[in-house]
C-alpha cells in the first residue's frame, strides 16, 4: 500500500487540479507495475507493426513525439492498414491524427501525454506547439455547448474514417487539456487541446483495455460514430468520463469511471452533426461510475475518496442526455454500479424520442440524491422550426437497489403540462435513504420549470416526497418497491400529480404519514401492499392515503 501511496501523490503532483506541472515528467513506475499483463505486436519488424521510434519518437516525456506519430500512422494507412506501436516510455505530444484501418497500440509501460497548451494570452504551448485548431461548425454551434462543437483540437482524432482501434493497456494522461473553463486556459484559444479522444462520423471502431488520467472536458467524444465497442477502460478524470453522441450499434462494457466533477458515462443526442440523429441499438453493461474518489485514486487502487465537506459537484453517473435532440431508442443499462455520484438519468428535453429503454440490474451507494431521474421537458435547444417536444415512453426498470442515499431529493420522475411520460414500469426496488424530511416539506409544491436545463435542482432543494415524486405520468406501473428511511421522515413516499391510469402492487414503505399523496390523479390501483389498504379510485385530488 505504501507503493500505491506514493504512486498516487506523485500522480497527483504533477496532473493534479490547481497543480503545477512540469511535460517532462514521467508516470512513476510503482502505477505501470499495477497494469494488466500486456500482449504487443512480438516485434517491431513485423510487416504492419510500424514501430513509433522507427519514425523518430523519443518516449523521454520531454522530446515533442506527436509529428513521429503522424507519420507513423500514414506510413500505416498507407500500406492498407497495420498497427501503430507505442513501447514503453512517455511519449509526449500535441494532435494526433487517426487514419483509416489503423489500430492505436499502447503497450505495457506506455504514457502518451497531452502536452501543455497555451496559456491565456499566448499562442503557443510546451516548446512552441499547438493542438490542432477546433474546425468551425456553423451554423449549428448555438445548439449545444462549446465542446460537443468541435473535434480536431484534440489529443487523438479522427473523422470520416473506418476501421479503426486504440488498443492496449497504456495510460493516456491528458495533463495538457482543457476542461472546458478557466483553467488557466480556455478550450476557445486557439492551439488548446479540449479533448483526449474524439471522433466524428466514423464507423467500426474499437477502444480496449487502456486508462485515461484527466481526460479534458471529455474523454471521450463520439458523435455520428457506428459500430462502436468501448471495452475495459478505466477513466480517472474531472470532467465528463465518455460521451456518446448521435452514435448507433453501441457497446459499452467492463468499463471503471470515476468523474466527480460532471458526467460519467453519457449518451447524447445533439445537433453538432446539423441534423437530428438517435443514439439507439446501445447496450452498457458490467460498468462502475463514481463522483467520490480524489483524482489519481481510482488509478493508483488506493480509492482515496474526498473528505464529506469537500465540495465537488460528485456526478460521475450514467445519464442521456441534456443534449436530446435525437433520441434514445433501443438502449439497455444492465449489471452496473454507482458509487458516490448522482443516481441514472433519462431525458428528453430537445425533442428527443427517448423509448424503448430497459434498465436492469443495479446497485447504487451514497448516491446523493435521485437515484431515477426521468425527465420530459421543453428546453427545445435546436432550430425553432422543426425542434417540438419529444417524448418518454416504454422504459422498464427492474432490480434495482440503492443505499445510503440522500434524502432531499427523491427519486424524480417528471414530464409536463400535456406531454406526459408514457408506459412506465418499475419492479423489484429497493431505496434505504437517510431520512429526515420535515411535515414542512411535504407542503412543498414543486414548479413546473418546462423549460429549465434538466437536472433534480431544477425543481428546488427538496422534494415533497421521500420516495418517488411522479408528475404527468400515463400507464405506471410500481411492483415490490420497498422505501426506507433510515430516519424518520415526514414525507409522503409516493408524491403523484396529475397521473393517469396507475398500479402499485406489493408496495412497502412507512404508514406514518401516510405513504400516497395524490393529486389529479385518475385510475388509480394499489393492491397487496404494506404502505396502503387495498385501493381503487377513478378519480381523486388533494388526498393522503
Amino acid at each position: 500500500m505504501d507503493t500505491f501511496n506514493s504512486a498516487r501523490r506523485e500522480l497527483l503532483r504533477f496532473g493534479g487540479i490547481g497543480l503545477a506541472a512540469a511535460a517532462t515528467t514521467t508516470v512513476p513506475a510503482a502505477y505501470a507495475a499495477t497494469r494488466a499483463p500486456s500482449h504487443p505486436p512480438t516485434s517491431a519488424a513485423t510487416p504492419n507493426v510500424f514501430d513509433i521510434r522507427t519514425y523518430g519518437a523519443v518516449g523521454d516525456g520531454k522530446t515533442v513525439a506527436s509529428p513521429a506519430i503522424n507519420k507513423a500512422i500514414e506510413a500505416a494507412a498507407a500500406a492498407g492498414g497495420g498497427t501503430v506501436y507505442f513501447p514503453a516510455g512517455t511519449w509526449l505530444s500535441f494532435s494526433i491524427r487517426l487514419k483509416s484501418h489503423v489500430n492505436l497500440y499502447l503497450s505495457q509501460g506506455c504514457t502518451l501525454l497531452a502536452a501543455d497548451s497555451p496559456k491565456a494570452g499566448e499562442t503557443t504551448g510546451y516548446n512552441g506547439g499547438t493542438y490542432d485548431a477546433a474546425e468551425p461548425n456553423d451554423p449549428w454551434t448555438p445548439y449545444q455547448d462549446y465542446g460537443h462543437n468541435h473535434w480536431h483540437n484534440s489529443l487523438i482524432w479522427g473523422e470520416s474514417i473506418n476501421d479503426v482501434s486504440i488498443t492496449g493497456p497504456g495510460l493516456i494522461w491528458g495533463k495538457g487539456l482543457s476542461r472546458g473553463t478557466r483553467t488557466g486556459f480556455s478550450a476557445e484559444q486557439p492551439g488548446v487541446g479540449n479533448k483526449a479522444i474524439a471522433l466524428k462520423n466514423c464507423r467500426n471502431v474499437l477502444f480496449r483495455d487502456f486508462s485515461i488520467l484527466k481526460g479534458g472536458h471529455f474523454g471521450l467524444l463520439l458523435t455520428g460514430v457506428d459500430n462502436l465497442t468501448i471495452d475495459n477502460l478505466t477513466i480517472d478524470t474531472d470532467r465528463d468520463g465518455i460521451d456518446i453522441d448521435c452514435c448507433r450499434n453501441v457497446r459499452v462494457s467492463n468499463c471503471f469511471v470515476n468523474s466527480p466533477w460532471d458526467d460519467g458515462i453519457c449518451p447524447k443526442s445533439s445537433y453538432a452533426l446539423g441534423y437530428a440523429r438517435a443514439t439507439e441499438n446501445m447496450t452498457i453493461t458490467n460498468c462502475y461510475v463514481a463522483g467520490c474518489y480524489e483524482l489519481g485514486a481510482f488509478l493508483d487502487g488506493t480509492f482515496k475518496k474526498f473528505a464529506a465537506d469537500f465540495k465537488v459537484p460528485r456526478n460521475g453517473r450514467i445519464k442521456c442526455g441534456t443534449e436530446s435532440n435525437g433520441g434514445f431508442k433501443n438502449i439497455t443499462i444492465s449489471n452496473c454500479v454507482f458509487e458516490g455520484c448522482r443516481g441514472l438519468a433519462l431525458e428528453s428535453e430537445d425533442g428527443a424520442l427517448c423509448e424503448d429503454i430497459a434498465i436492469s440490474n443495479i446497485t447504487m451507494r451514497d448516491v446523493i440524491n435521485a437515484p431515477l431521474f426521468f425527465r420530459l421537458g421543453a428546453r427545445l435547444r435546436g432550430p425553432k422550426e422543426t425542434t417540438k417536444v419529444g417524448t418518454l415512453r416504454r422504459v422498464v426498470v427492474d432490480n434495482l437497489v440503492s443505499y445510503n442515499t440522500g434524502s432531499q431529493l427523491s427519486s424524480i420522475i417528471s414530464g409536463i403540462p400535456d406531454y406526459p411520460i408514457l408506459d412506465l414500469k418499475l419492479s423489484n426496488i429497493y431505496i434505504q435513504h437517510q431520512g429526515g424530511g420535515s411535515a414542512d416539506d411535504a407542503k412543498i409544491v414543486m414548479p413546473e420549470n418546462a423549460d429549465k436545463y434538466p437536472d433534480p435542482h431544477m425543481f428546488g432543494p427538496v422534494t415533497p416526497s421521500q420516495g418517488f415524486f411522479l408528475r404527468h405520468i400515463t400507464n405506471l406501473e410500481m411492483s415490490h418497491v420497498e422505501i426506507q428511511p433510515a430516519t424518520p421522515d415526514q414525507r409522503p413516499s409516493f408524491y403523484l400529480d396529475a397521473v393517469n391510469r396507475a398500479d402499485f402492487i406489493a408496495v412497502t414503505a412507512p404508514t406514518t404519514p401516510p405513504a400516497f399523496s395524490l393529486n389529479k390523479v385518475t385510475d388509480l390501483r394499489i393492491l397487496l401492499s404494506r404502505a396502503a389498504k387495498d385501493t381503487q379510485l377513478d378519480s381523486v385530488d388533494h388526498k393522503i392515503i
